[in-house]
């Protein structure tokens, strides 16, 4: 017997319906929408759940509390129980104020190169916590882990989202992520298939292609993914970037060699295939809004994420349907993977039966109290602390005491999308405890001449600066290569922190003189400030 209802308990559109995912903000109010050109108010909102039937949403923005009301006002207003989903790859704090935010994936593979058994045990308690306080809200689909191979230090998309440089340390790194998070009723997703590790361009923008042969791509992109499926991941997104060796024409998301013949065939993967955001560049410059879908589910995608136009993009596809462009089967099969997926997390104990009794079941309440727990709180503080670098030189101090002025000068590409920077966060208020003045300076900040004549101010330097998606590079801005540069030559510079990639801090310390101490660490978060910082501020020396 099948899982599914019959052809007749929903319309063809509604049955397409359930492989579109949409975009919400996970604030309550239409006020509060922050990007309106993907997020849709209330009423459009509310029309496609009840009246469409689409199969899910995926949330960002609001506190993790707001996001729990909100996810049960969103299963209300559905008229199937939806797939919640939120890009949570370093936690649901990530996303959502209030719960735990771990430090990017990429923090563990500094951990792998000294105690690689101590990093999987991380990424399984990371992969843990997620789930838990995902569900805790309502989240039932987690998407990560992320194992693509970062092996291109220039990539502005990846970088350190990723679990590393290398197959074997991605593939067991991600494994034992979906090992922890499969301790809870989720869905996991390891993305970008087939592998968006080592490209320069940033998909949201424009189309990446990767010219590597297919012995290449079967050794180094393919292992993590190959690894993930036989641990059991859910789901496997696919890539916005063109790869000639395995098609020409199309770029994965719409490539039925790279989708079904490649992933679903040659991989025997049987979870569902969801494509990465249709709003993106890559896709949405080349291809029309309707169009993309329909070639997205010919390609072999159950989930069309974020199209452009959800109406239309369903519209089109029934019309393919009908046209006898898309055979009605492949529809079907789609929605028997998806009803599997709603029956797990949604009736854990129905899983596996014919029973339709999961389309009924409530969601389970908000659980507020499983945030944040001082379990999860220390495993992000190891974490943080193992995989931090410091350099302090004998003679390197920072002294409260000096006479005259103090500047603790914060570079971040944008403050305004920066909720870990207010007064209150430790960057800002440990310095300024000891006297230090604050002054930050974002891409909103009028350009400066520096004046190299001004009387010398003794300078902390705190720099934020890692892969943003939509920002297109992975480097260093100009603004803080300047700074830093006029800082050292007029002999300001007190001490450097870097907070984010790797590879920026490369860049710097090639140029740091011997006698500057710095400190690194992956987190940007407050927690990751604080414990940074302490190297400077706890007793005043170093």
């Amino acid at each position: 017997m099948s899982t599914l209802p019959d052809w007749e308990t929903l319309s063809l559109p509604e049955w397409v319906a359930q492989m579109v995912v949409v975009r919400a903000s996970g604030h309550l109010f239409d006020h509060q929408i922050r990007y309106p050109a993907w997020e849709p108010p209330t009423a459009t909102l509310r029309h496609w759940l009840e009246d469409l039937a689409v199969g899910g949403v995926i949330l960002l923005g609001g506190s993790a509390a707001e996001v729990g009301l909100r996810s049960h006002q969103l299963q209300e207003w559905a008229k199937i129980p939806l797939l919640i989903a939120a890009d949570i790859e370093e936690g649901v704090g990530q996303r959502f104020a209030g719960a735990t935010w771990f430090p990017p994936p990429f923090a563990l593979a500094a951990i792998a190169q000294q105690d690689l058994a101590k990093a999987e045990q991380y990424a399984e308690q990371m992969g843990a916590f997620t789930a838990e306080e995902a569900l805790a809200i309502g989240i039932n689909w987690v998407l990560a882990p992320v194992v693509d191979v970062n092996n291109n230090p220039q990539n502005p998309v990846i970088n350190v989202r990723a679990f590393g440089e290398t197959p074997d340390v991605v593939s067991r790194l991600s494994t034992a992520f979906i090992r922890g998070a499969e301790q809870h009723p989720v869905l996991t997703a390891a993305k970008h298939f087939p592998g968006h590790g080592d490209t320069a361009t940033d998909s949201h923008l424009e189309l990446p292609i990767l010219t590597h042969a297919q012995k290449r791509l079967a050794e180094v992109e393919l292992p993590p993914f190959k690894r993930a499926i036989a641990a059991g991941v859910d789901a496997v997104m696919s890539a916005h970037l063109q790869i000639p060796a395995l098609d020409e024409k199309y770029p994965a998301t719409l490539s039925y060699r790279i989708l079904t013949e490649e992933l679903r065939q040659r991989l025997s993967f049987g979870g569902l295939i969801v494509t990465d955001a249709l709003i993106m560049g890559a896709i949405a410059n080349g291809y029309g809004a309707n169009e993309a879908p329909v070639l997205a589910v010919e390609a072999g995608a159950d989930i069309l994420l974020m199209p452009i136009d959800p109406a239309g993009a369903i519209q089109a596809i029934c019309e393919a349907v009908e046209s006898g462009r898309i055979a009605p089967e492949r529809i079907q099969a789609s929605v028997e993977r998806i009803w599997q997926a709603k029956q797990k997390v949604c009736a854990p104990d129905l899983q596996g039966s014919t029973s339709h009794a999961w389309e009924q079941v409530s969601p389970p309440p908000v659980q507020l109290e499983r945030l944040a727990q001082p379990e999860a709180i220390a495993s992000v503080a190891q974490i943080l602390r193992d995989s931090m670098q410091v350099h302090h030189p004998a003679n390197a101090r920072l002294r409260s005491t000096q006479t005259g002025e103090l500047r603790n000068l914060i570079l971040v590409d944008d403050a305004l999308e920066r909720d870990f920077l207010g007064k209150h966060t430790p960057a800002i208020a440990l310095p300024q405890a000891r006297g230090y003045q604050t002054e930050i300076i974002d891409c909103h900040t009028p350009e400066l001449l520096l004046d190299w004549n001004t009387p010398p101010c003794p300078t902390l330097l705190q720099l934020f600066i890692r892969g943003n998606p939509f920002r297109g590079s992975a480097g260093q801005t100009q603004i803080a290569q300047d700074w830093f540069q006029f800082l050292v030559k007029t002999d300001q510079l007190q001490a450097l922190v870097i907070y984010g990639s790797p590879y920026i801090l490369e860049q710097f310390i090639s140029v740091l003189p011997p006698d500057i101490s710095y400190v690194f660490t992956y987190g940007q978060m407050p927690s990751a400030q604080g414990i940074a910082l302490q190297q400077y501020f706890d007793g005043e020396t170093l």
